[in-house]
């Protein structure tokens, strides 16, 4: 069973403008990184299908598959935690701020928003449906 992490998305203030950061940098030749001071010790659980889920604005909005971990040797973030270009849009779930990053198992993690045509739900009419009882 995969472990995933949680971490802050400090700067943005959308799902959209994470997206555009992550295309422009791609459009730069630069991979979708996450640098870190600690290495992960649970990095073999991780890498079995985990994910690095965002907390934007308060909420845990979307996550990235996480694709390699590597550590350096030195500077004040050694360890690189690599993760796929895809972003993948989750119910809105509330986070309160915190430093780092967190483990986070697959039980405490949301579930995906489901698509229709290949387009995620609004994240405000999926939290208004919540709170009806609808989904």
């Amino acid at each position: 069973m995969p472990l995933h992490l949680i971490k802050l998305c400090v700067g943005i203030d959308s799902v959209e403008e994470l997206r555009a950061w992550r295309a422009q940098r791609a459009a730069q030749g630069y991979r979708s990184v996450c640098p870190t001071r600690q290495t992960p010790k649970r990095a073999d659980e991780l890498l079995d299908g985990g994910s690095l889920y965002w907390v934007i604005k308060g909420q845990v909005l979307v996550r990235q598959a996480i694709d390699e971990i590597v550590t350096g040797d030195s500077g004040p973030q050694p360890c690189r935690i690599y993760l796929k270009p895809d972003l993948i849009e989750t119910a809105p779930q509330p986070r309160r701020a915190f430093q780092g990053w967190r483990y986070l198992t697959p039980a405490d993690a949301p579930p995906d928003l489901p698509t229709a045509d290949g387009e995620a739900i609004e994240p405000e009419l999926a939290r208004q449906l919540r709170e009806l009882g609808a989904w």
